[in-house]
């Protein structure tokens, strides 16, 4: 799964993770976001050990971080 953390509507994408992995634990997860990593962690938006991409980004690094998290 690939997702933002700050979405629209009152959910946030580690919501969105904790209802897909109680369906597929086995789920491999990035999460992404414009906002810094420590204002998410301060938020408690971003449990520790979550793979994460900082916006921007390049398609190379999505694809990379991407091949990380499958291999894992």
């Amino acid at each position: 799964m690939f997702s933002d953390v700050v979405m629209p509507g009152g959910t946030n994408g580690w919501e969105l993770v904790d209802r897909a992995t109680a369906a597929r634990p086995d789920l491999k997860v990035l999460l992404t976001s414009g906002y810094a990593l420590e204002t998410l962690g301060a938020r408690g938006l971003l449990p520790a050990g979550t793979a994460f991409l900082n916006k921007p980004y390049r398609k190379t690094d999505l694809a990379k971080r991407l091949r990380g998290v499958l291999e894992r």
